[in-house]
């Protein structure tokens, strides 16, 4: 079917992907390649052009659109490139010894699979389980723990849980060491693992763990708070282009990445000045610590293995954003290469931040006072028993923040019940009667394209050293040039305010100063898993905080484009080993954000939210505090300077 991009809406060449241009892709390929009737499409995506050509896009002009398709059809994966303006098929690639992401008819598929197995049946009987409907069944990758006789088949490893009733909440009751190997491709059970019963007296945890508001009391106390905006939002949408104070972005969508940000740039002076390319989450893993059989497997890459953006809340649900809000629908393809909407995926709207900047002038008993509001733009994924909201925040001084959010349910386990916090040993926590949540970690990597004034850019390492003599102290923020890729793997220390800056080398500020972004680091918490285990192997981006690569458009991924039951190391610390020139190049850092998660009683049953982020800030980019121009907010109430209080 041939499409027209003018009715289908695309006005950029970065736009993703359309259900129309979606459906068409798979016409394409169905029409000119041998597409077996059970083939399952794991993804239709954009082919994103050029930076070349969207470097010189002006609004108007004619743009031809490209997909990827990702396709596993008996036993073996295949990649194809489809023009769909063009109407041809261009490319099909076998891509061998791979394993796609692990979709969700796959998981509804072999949870049932696993409940109906009569060996799985027989050791959840043993430990109290009599209603096997009441059974939840999470299908895990199997990922560098498959059993020998069948590490060439497509796998995952299944944990269980069971409900009292059906409303319960159901992880409140681990069926503590049974395992299910699932074969996806046949969809069948090939191995039980069964590591023998915690607690012969007390296999089950007792309690229901409730935290529905129709199963708990909920206080009266909590007064409603109304966020409003009489004169409606301060940004402006235009299909995909969002525009905000001086800020203008393509918000874009994959199933992989879920929220995309293409060509951010920032106003100067009339001037739209480019800051990044494109940015995103482009991997996570998630190890556990506890050295438990049932539980030291864990090992989980919830962007990579999963695709959280095809485990995308619907916003609307609930009050995921208060405000004035404006959400953003996404078109995704679903195992059948049928193009889907999902309502609501992206959340925008404006926020109060606090103080933004202030002075007093106390001689003239004078204040003037700017709130700092942002812009934020957000989407939630639940993974099994986590939800994960990504943020980002853009602010009036030209800044950006990329925050990750973690809540839900801690995965846990059964001990004993005679066993109390004393025998916990570090490992673990128990949370609950008979119920333990064990320490684990999530390391989430942020690609960032900076493409600093549409130039060559550079990178420096910068930290604060001492200077001058013993009798004259000093200290200054000095600067390294990072010259290849090998000397840009790096690490944080806040203790030297240690922070990265990405410049060009082309063009300066009024005052001489190359115009840059710094990337400064918060809270982050390094890997201590040993070098030869599977998680530094697999995860090899979880080695450094920082990275930088000299631009690829075929590095995406931190971890590299099948991670899923890939035993070796791939992505980053595979790319950078070809120590690639930096200074004067088109280049990406990769920044990896660490949450330590030891976890507590406080967590159950649900976890508050643990919060991770870093910033981008300009730095030399403009000459003057952009935010000066921004009005004061109007007053409730006015206080005289002059006032003691004793009237």
């Amino acid at each position: 079917m041939a499409v027209d991009l003018n009715e289908t809406a695309v006005t950029h060449p970065l736009d993703p992907l359309t259900t129309d241009e979606i459906a068409a892709a798979t016409d394409v390929l169905e029409a000119e390649w041998d597409v077996a009737d059970d083939a399952v499409y794991h993804n239709v995506v954009l082919d994103e052009p050029e930076k070349e050509f969207v470097r010189a896009f002006e609004e108007g002009d004619h743009f031809d659109r490209e997909a990827v398709l990702t396709v596993r059809q008996d036993g073996e994966t295949y990649e194809a490139t489809v023009s769909i303006t063009g109407e041809e098929l261009l490319d099909v690639t076998h891509i061998e010894g791979v394993q796609p992401a692990i979709t969700p008819p796959e998981v509804d598929q072999a949870e049932q699979v696993v409940i109906n197995d009569p060996e799985w049946q027989e050791a959840a009987a043993k430990r109290g389980v009599e209603n096997f409907d009441l059974a939840i069944v999470d299908p895990w990758p199997a990922s560098g723990f498959e059993p020998d006789e069948f590490d060439e088949r497509r796998l995952v490893r299944a944990i269980s849980w069971i409900r009292t009733e059906e409303e319960d909440n159901g992880y409140a009751r681990p069926i503590e060491g049974l395992f299910a190997f699932v074969d996806l491709d046949e969809m069948e059970v090939v191995k039980i693992e069964d590591n023998g019963v915690v607690d012969e007296e007390n296999p089950l945890p007792p309690e229901d763990a409730d935290f529905r508001a129709d199963r708990v009391d909920t206080r009266d106390d909590f007064k409603h708070l109304d966020v409003v905006q009489p004169e409606g939002p301060s940004f402006e949408v235009d299909g995909q282009t969002v525009e905000w104070l001086d800020w203008e972005f393509q918000v874009g969508w994959t199933p992989r990445e879920g929220l995309v940000f293409h060509d951010v740039t920032f106003e100067d002076e009339g001037e739209k000045r480019k800051v990044l390319h494109r940015a995103s989450a482009s991997e996570m893993a998630v190890p556990y610590g506890d050295s438990d059989p049932n539980h030291s497997w864990k090992e989980a890459f919830d962007i990579g293995e999963f695709h959280v953006g095809r485990m995308a809340n619907v916003l609307t649900e609930g009050c995921d954003c208060l405000g004035e809000m404006h959400y953003f629908d996404v078109a995704m393809n679903d195992t059948n290469g049928d193009p889907k909407t999902l309502p609501n995926a992206i959340c925008m709207h404006e926020e109060d931040d606090g103080v933004l900047w202030k002075h007093t002038e106390w001689r003239k008993e004078h204040t003037e006072v700017r709130r700092r509001r942002r812009l934020v733009i957000s989407f939630i994924a639940t993974v099994y028993n986590y939800d994960y909201g990504f943020y980002w925040y853009f602010y009036p001084d030209g800044s950006v923040e990329g925050e990750v959010r973690l809540t839900g349910i801690d995965s846990n386990g059964v001990v004993p019940a005679d066993e109390d916090a004393t025998d916990t040993n570090g490992e673990y926590e128990l949370v609950a009667p008979q119920v333990k949540t064990s320490i684990h970690q999530h390391h989430f990597n942020f690609r960032l394209d900076f493409d600093i004034d549409d130039t060559p850019n550079r990178v420096k390492e910068v930290h604060n050293e001492p200077v001058g003599s013993e009798r004259k102290k000093g200290f200054k923020a000095k600067e390294t040039v990072l010259e290849t890729e090998t000397e840009a793997r790096d690490d944080i220390d806040p203790l030297t305010g240690k922070y990265w800056r990405v410049e060009s080398t082309e063009t300066t500020n009024s005052y001489g100063r190359p115009c840059g972004y710094k990337l400064e680091p918060h809270t982050n918490v390094n890997s201590p898993a040993r070098p030869t285990s599977s998680t530094k192997k697999r995860a090899g981006f979880i080695q450094n905080n920082f990275w930088t690569t000299q631009y690829d458009p075929d590095e995406q991924f931190a971890a590299g484009d099948y991670p899923n039951q890939n035993g070796e190391t791939t992505g980053l610390s595979e790319w950078t080993e070809k120590d690639r020139n930096l200074d004067g190049e088109d280049v990406v850092c990769w920044y990896t954000l660490g949450v330590n998660h030891v976890t507590r009683a406080e967590d159950w049953p649900v976890l508050p939210v643990e919060i991770a982020s870093f910033h981008l800030k300009p730095e030399g980019f403009l000459d003057s505090n952009p935010a000066i121009s921004l009005p004061p907010e109007p007053c409730h109430t006015e206080h005289d300077l002059t006032s003691t209080g004793d009237d």
